[in-house]
């Protein structure tokens, strides 16, 4: 997970979202793509070439959400990027085969919005096919077990707000 000794151009680039609410609980969806396992995790996704790392979030959010930009108000931004690598068995599988793992730059933003301007269905992709909000400290224990330790600085880097 550490920047150190990682070549960044063998991870795919991607922006994450901490969804908070106003009883400081995180949005979490069920990927409607897990086979195995009862993974949630929150909303993020690539950065497209040349793609302000901001407005990939707002539209990574707005995609998997539904949630207009009206709703949100970004906090904070992690101090670096965050890495992990995908586990064996899906090397080559993913992306093309052209990514090792992904390198991450999440925000914390703060929901202003009602659970009503929740619409999975908003893109012609749903990628959750049930959301909830949970606990931040449940955070790392919800995430599929290769993404844990990325959740786990994320939630550590944004606990006090």
């Amino acid at each position: 997970m550490s920047t150190a000794n990682k070549d960044a151009t063998q991870y795919r680039p991607c922006v994450g979202v901490m969804l908070i609410n106003g009883h400081g609980q995180a949005f979490v969806g069920k990927r409607i793509d897990t086979k195995e396992g009862d993974w949630w995790q929150m909303p993020q996704g690539g950065v497209d070439e040349g793609e302000d790392l901001r407005e990939a979030a707002y539209r990574e959010l707005h995609e998997e959400t539904g949630v207009r930009r009206e709703h949100v108000e970004f906090v904070a931004e992690t101090e670096n990027e965050l890495f992990y690598d995908l586990p064996p068995e899906l090397h080559g599988k993913l992306w093309g085969g052209k990514y090792r793992g992904q390198r991450q730059t999440w925000y914390c933003a703060r929901f202003l919005g009602t659970d009503e301007d929740i619409d999975l269905e908003a893109h012609s992709h749903p990628e959750f096919s049930e959301w909830r909000w949970v606990e931040r400290a449940s955070l790392p224990e919800l995430i599929i077990p290769f993404k844990k330790p990325v959740y786990r600085t994320v939630v550590e880097e944004f606990r006090d707000i």
